[in-house]
């Protein structure tokens, strides 16, 4: 259902693809930046990239579910990291990495931010998924 491509002539990406592709008539969600709030709307992990990241990962992953998807299936994810090192945005890499969104490997842009939307948040990821099963009318 999802081709995955690495392209022999550029250089070799460590945990992603340069690209995925799906046949026509495929259902995709396209989600929202998901970001490192609980249900009741408070930050989890003030000050603390790798803990906004892993509650990132799970309001994803429970936005995948409420559309009839996983992590397995999505296609291209875009993470946003408030940092100006790349240790800063590794860190970050490394969560979404060990979240089984590297599974695929999924197409991926990782960028470090000035600022996200709310009040100490660190990390935000948006991701375009697959929605299996068959397509309805």
């Amino acid at each position: 259902m999802i081709q995955r491509v690495t392209v022999p002539g550029l250089f070799p990406p460590p945990t992603y693809s340069h690209a995925s592709v799906v046949e026509a008539g495929t259902r995709l969600a396209f989600l929202a930046g998901a970001v490192p709030l609980d249900a009741e709307g408070r930050l989890v992990g003030e000050g603390d990239a790798v803990r906004q990241a892993e509650q990132v990962v799970a309001n994803l992953t429970e936005q995948l579910r409420a559309v009839g998807s996983d992590l397995e299936h999505v296609l291209s994810t875009e993470v946003y990291v408030v940092g100006t090192r790349p240790a800063e945005l590794s860190a970050v890499w490394d969560v979404v990495e060990a979240s089984g969104l590297g599974t695929g490997p999924h197409s991926s842009t990782l960028l470090g931010v000035s600022c996200l939307g709310y009040t100490g948040q660190l990390v935000e990821i948006t991701a375009t998924a697959v929605v299996p099963g068959e397509v309805g009318p």
